[in-house]
């Protein structure tokens, strides 16, 4: 069995949510492929940014918890908040290369054209 880090734990929904939010069309083996590939690349960050990393997804994990998170999901992926725009982009980034370079059919939607 293999652990993953809190970093894993804490990002993988946030990273999901955002996926789904951005790309509604992407199907859910894809998806669940993608936030693999963004915790991956989350956890060989260098130590202080990992740790700032951290520290953003456990605040966002704490308030995007249940009936709660798809409505935070949505207002971070619109605002460019402070810290946490960084983390927004920074997992719309890897999520978007990833995408595209494995499925290069992928439609704008996240759908298959």
């Amino acid at each position: 069995m293999v652990r993953s880090s809190l970093l894993e734990r804490l990002a993988a929904p946030l990273a999901a949510g955002l996926i789904r939010h951005d790309l509604p069309g992407l199907p859910d083996d894809r998806v669940a492929a993608t936030v693999r590939f963004v915790q991956r690349r989350l956890s060989g960050l260098p130590s202080i940014i990992r740790f700032g990393v951290t520290v953003i997804s456990g605040g966002l994990g704490a308030v995007a918890r249940g009936r709660f998170a798809q409505p935070v999901i949505a207002t971070i992926a619109r605002r460019p908040l402070p810290l946490v725009g960084e983390f927004v982009r920074l997992v719309r980034s890897l999520s978007y290369a990833y995408v595209w370079e494995t499925w290069p059919e992928t439609a704008a939607d996240g759908g298959q054209r």
